[in-house]
């Protein structure tokens, strides 16, 4: 493949893109390129960037994500990968299948399938799904977001036994690669794996690693690259990298977010030049475009013929005929763009959004090809945060930073667009934003488009439709019920799960804990061993039990009664299992004590990173007005599970996605019995307490597309079940509470009750003061702490400064765990409990900071 150098908007053909950072920092790319092969500085440019394992990024000058490139170039860099692939493989290549990493690497995995040939191909999303079940996932580690879902359409695409080809824009150190592999081995092994990278970058040990991993799983792994090499670190890097960007940030202006676009210090310091949705959009709203008309739109929409059936991208899989349709739809699409743009459109951008990058990419390329503009290039929005600086020997010159506009499962946050706006007046005379209809929403225009107006003569959206696999139908099974499952009685709650009792999933919580952090398994794949309390902690117990009964039966009578005045006079209690479940059974109680009513209760499973159990929902629907459905679950801690419930609804219509909790000392409900983080008993137990049932199972090996997800009954725990004995010793307290709770609700009916989401706010503060960088490992709030020490490996526990009795339970676990309980001023939780962070078994900072396995 011929290449040229990268270039960023501003046209520079001298200076190498890795000069700022290789000047300061001393790092340089070392490598000997083969015979027409591209050297490593043709490839990859430098950056610095917020990180505490590695300060340094290599900014790809030919991937179309950071750096704005000719799309003929990035699709060719992508393609000749694919035909070495294919020759390396020959027949074989028949058999292939093509699997790309989201974010980075979606666009790219498609062209080497391009240049493969009949090859599917499959990249993994970020996205869940309603409705699609998981063929598989992993963890990335040290990424901003770990969680990788496979999603395809047929459940078949990854149970092959041909060569299956994995395909990121760097191979680094290989962790992500041989996470995947060991994870889809294990479910469908084959013989020949190929790795395919723009560049491999790995160290001498991480290639011995690789070989050894052939040789441990008995299969042949072969790795393809455009060119090979190192990242030469001096001593200290690290600490100097991470001092240069607080440095610039230092001089940036105050705030993630500035008040205009062009930032005091970039005239003083050569600082990043950076522009936020707000900034772009003025104190009035959207502003409009750059050189237009005041008042005018700040976007022009553009329709696009899309064939229908053909996905936009292969989230959930896209085969060698969706490749054909597409390829005779380009020409018709292109000129539809053309036309759009006018006569003379000068420079011309197509940005992609985020995952969906092939398609863009293939627009753009189809512009270029047509001659329709001066120039085109393409690249696309990431969620990566990256330093900009404005300095032609940098390869970050410019940000735009604008809200996620698509929901996703990991909440609200930053997303960034680099080298879209010019800081030497030559930007380009239009941008064409690419999206998804799933993230064709009003933050879309109230952020990234407003961000890109003020940076260019006009902006134009096309959207191109979601794709959405037909979906099965699910099996429409009963639920299950006590006595046979669960030790509540049948009319206390249906189960709408699978039976896994006779199934064993138990793993020691130190193997489970490592493998997850490890990124070989997601926490719902298995369970933890079952908890079986000390009797001086069932002696807890039962005191906090007799303590606090009266004030949970407040909760429960308040939570239901702001629920039948404000959602419906006769709910369906659809609780979340497990620790949701007691209290839909005692909120069922007093609507049966208070009102005579006989409410219908379920239990559903959702889990974090993969969404609520779509075919339970289909139950429902089909059963009960989807209107009258309540979630419940017992209590927020930073709100995780709440805004993943909103974004599993979002796909079906008529439920109202706003979760109620007995106590919400996250502030992220608006419906609750209180805000107060105390102790609920419930949380002190598993399913001793919960009617014997495990924490829900999902794996793709168990639960297929139209199945629910599972769950364990412990009919061997019984000796040792309270559950319905705390049901009944609350609901006891019903009526010696009721006045109170009559006056608390006019009170709360009558209040802003308005979530803050201080408590996420908390647990970002948390994790980044504590050195852990992942907020899925931070746990606040009485509840979630007593579950680190119960079912993961705790690595200290933080303490509101003269917390009470609510903590004698958690003092007495951490005790006999050996984890410290530190005191600490400023806490808006009783407690909140830290995971272990990167850990395998023995590992420990000596700074009391976050380290990595070695």
């Amino acid at each position: 493949m011929t290449t040229r150098k990268g270039k960023t908007i501003d046209e520079v053909d001298e200076v190498w893109s890795g000069t700022w950072v290789a000047q300061r920092l001393g790092v340089s790319l070392e490598g000997a390129p083969g015979a027409g092969e591209p050297r490593l500085e043709e490839l990859l440019g430098l950056a610095l960037r917020r990180n505490p394992k590695r300060a340094h990024l290599l900014v790809s000058q030919v991937l179309g994500k950071h750096v704005p490139q000719s799309p003929r170039t990035v699709y060719a860099a992508g393609y000749e990968l694919g035909e070495r692939v294919r020759g390396l493989l020959g027949e074989d290549a028949a058999s292939a299948v093509v699997l790309g990493y989201a974010e980075t690497a979606t666009g790219l995995g498609h062209c080497v399938a391009d240049g493969l040939g009949p090859a599917p191909y499959l990249h993994s999303t970020r996205r869940p799904v309603p409705g699609v079940e998981p063929a598989g996932g992993f963890e990335e580690a040290h990424s901003h977001a770990t969680s990788h879902l496979l999603l395809p359409e047929d459940p078949e695409l990854l149970a092959g036994s041909g060569p299956l080809v994995l395909v990121d824009d760097e191979f680094s150190t290989g962790n992500t690669v041989l996470n995947t592999i060991r994870d889809l081995h294990g479910r469908h092994p084959r013989r020949h794996y190929v790795v395919v990278a723009l560049v491999d970058m790995r160290s001498p040990a991480d290639r011995d690693r690789l070989t050894d991993f052939a040789a441990e799983l008995g299969a042949r792994v072969d790795l393809v690259a455009l060119a090979s090499g190192t990242v030469s670190l001096p001593e200290g890097v690290l600490a100097r990298g991470q001092a240069l960007v607080e440095e610039y940030e230092a001089h940036d202006a105050p705030g993630a977010h500035a008040a205009s676009g062009a930032h005091a210090a970039t005239a003083a310091h050569d600082a990043p030049g950076e522009e936020d949705a707000a900034s772009a959009a003025g104190a009035g709203g959207a502003a409009g475009p750059a050189g237009g008309e005041p008042g005018a739109p700040a976007w022009e929409q553009v329709p696009l013929d899309w064939p229908a059936g053909v996905p936009d991208g292969g989230r959930h899989g896209f085969t060698p005929a969706h490749r054909a349709r597409l390829e005779a739809a380009l020409p018709a699409l292109a000129g539809q763009l053309a036309a759009a743009l006018g006569t003379e459109p000068g420079r011309v951008l197509v940005l992609g959004n985020e995952e969906l990058m092939y398609a863009p990419l293939r627009l753009a390329k189809a512009l270029e090809e047509a001659g329709a503009a001066r120039e085109v290039r393409f690249s696309t929005t990431t969620r990566s945060p990256v330093l900009a600086v404005d300095d032609p020997g940098y390869a970050i010159r410019t940000r735009l930073v604008f809200p996620a506009h698509d929901a996703p499962a990991d909440g609200p946050g930053d997303r960034y667009a680099y080298n879209v706006r010019s800081t030497a007046g030559a930007g380009f005379d239009a941008v064409v934003a690419v999206v998804d209809s799933a993230g064709d929403t009003p933050a879309l225009r109230t952020g990234l488009l407003a961000a890109l107006a003020p940076t260019t003569g006009r902006v134009l959206l096309a959207v191109l439709p979601s794709y959405v696999p037909d979906r099965q139908e699910p099996i429409m099974s009963e639920p299950l019920r006590g006595p046979a499952f669960s030790s509540y009685a049948p009319e206390d709650v249906g189960w709408l799960l699978q039976d896994f009792s006779d199934v064993e999933l138990e793993a020691p919580t130190e193997e489970r804990e490592e493998a997850i952090q490890a990124g070989g398994a997601h926490y719902a794949e298995s369970l933890p061993v079952e908890y079986q309390p000390s009797q001086q902690y069932q002696q807890l117990y039962q005191s906090a039990l007799d303590d606090s009964a009266a004030r949970i039966a407040r909760a429960v009578g308040t939570v239901t009664e702001t629920v039948l005045a404000e959602r419906s006079p006769s709910p369906v209690l659809v609780s979340l299992a497990r620790a949701g479940t007691p209290v839909g059974v005692l909120m069922r109680r007093w609507a049966q004590v208070r009102h005579g009513l006989d409410l219908p209760h379920y239990a559903v499973s959702i889990v974090r990173g993969r969404g609520i159990d779509a075919n339970a929902l289909r139950w429902l629907a089909a059963h009960h007005d989807p209107a009258d459905v309540v979630f419940v679950d017992g209590w927020t801690g930073k709100g995780a599970i709440t805004r993943e419930l909103r974004e599993a609804l979002a796909e079906f219509e008529g439920f109202n996605p706003e979760i109620v909790v007995l106590a919400d000392p996250g502030s992220c409900v608006e419906t609750y019995g209180t805000r107060e983080d105390f102790l609920i008993p419930s949380a002190c137990l598993n399913s001793t307490v919960s009617g014997l049932i495990s924490r829900t199972v999902l794996r793709s090996d168990l639960v297929g597309p139209a199945d629910f997800h599972g769950g364990k009954f412990y009919r061997e725990l019984a000796g040792a079940d309270v559950s319905v004995d705390f049901v009944d010793t609350v609901a006891a307290r019903f009526d010696e509470v009721a006045d109170a709770v009559d006056e608390e609700v006019k009170e709360l009916l009558a209040a802003d009750r308005t979530p803050t989401w201080e408590g996420w706010a908390a647990v970002e503060r948390i994790s980044e003061e504590y050195g852990i960088h992942d907020v899925n490992l931070v746990k606040p709030g009485v509840g979630e702490t007593t579950r680190v020490l119960l079912r993961r490996v705790p690595w200290k526990i933080l303490a509101q400064r003269g917390a009470g009795p609510d903590l004698d339970h958690v003092r007495l676990l951490a005790e006999q765990r050996g984890v410290p309980v530190e005191e600490v001023d400023g806490l808006p939780y009783t407690c909140v409990g830290l995971i272990h962070p990167r850990f395998t078994r023995g590992a420990t900072g000596a700074d009391g900071k976050a380290v990595s396995s070695k």
